[in-house]
């Protein structure tokens, strides 16, 4: 049986756009536990604030578990920010330009996120293994910072790995005909 390259052209795309919509998948269930964190963040925060100025005895703990909360939850909705286009644009001077154009400035804009996503990756990764390595814990809590580490690192390499998906698509599409 032979095969045409826009077949097998086909069949390559159907098979990135169903790794894309499951890396879509995780991407959605990642933002939904950094807003888990978050609320939780925002109980312990109002029950440390009720025990410093309500009661006078400040908790140390409150302070110590959402700041090192915040590294993941940081991260945890920057794929989920791609999925839905949330990145902020400036436009004004891109809708003025041809299709093609306007590609190859969407292209580069991908290949800048991936980069920068991939920098991220290996920093939260190599800080994982280095807090892994050390068994360092948190110094009120006791608790590993790996623990800590790990999830936004996860955070960085779905990113990185999505935005890689993302770029590919991307080139793979065809720009749009017309004028503009």
């Amino acid at each position: 049986m032979v095969r045409s390259n826009y077949g097998m052209r086909l069949g390559m795309d159907e098979e990135l756009d169903r790794l894309i919509r499951g890396v879509e998948r995780c991407v959605v269930w990642l933002a939904g536990a950094g807003g888990v964190i978050v609320l939780i963040q925002m109980v312990w925060i109002s029950y440390g604030v009720f025990v410093r100025y309500g009661l006078g005895k400040p908790d140390r703990m409150v302070t110590e578990a959402t700041a090192l909360l915040l590294f993941p939850v940081a991260f945890a909705g920057l794929a989920y920010a791609m999925r839905e286009d949330a990145y902020p644009k400036v436009t004004m001077a891109t809708d003025l330009l041809k299709h093609r154009m306007r590609k190859v400035f969407d292209v580069i804009n991908h290949v800048l996120m991936l980069g920068v996503g991939l920098f991220f990756s290996y920093a939260g990764v190599s800080a994982t293994i280095r807090a892994y390595n050390s068994g360092v814990a948190s110094e009120i809590l006791l608790w590993p910072r790996y623990l800590f580490w790990a999830p936004g690192a996860l955070a960085l390499v779905l990113f990185s790995f999505y935005a890689a998906l993302r770029l590919i698509r991307l080139i793979r599409t065809p720009a749009a005909y017309g004028d503009r």
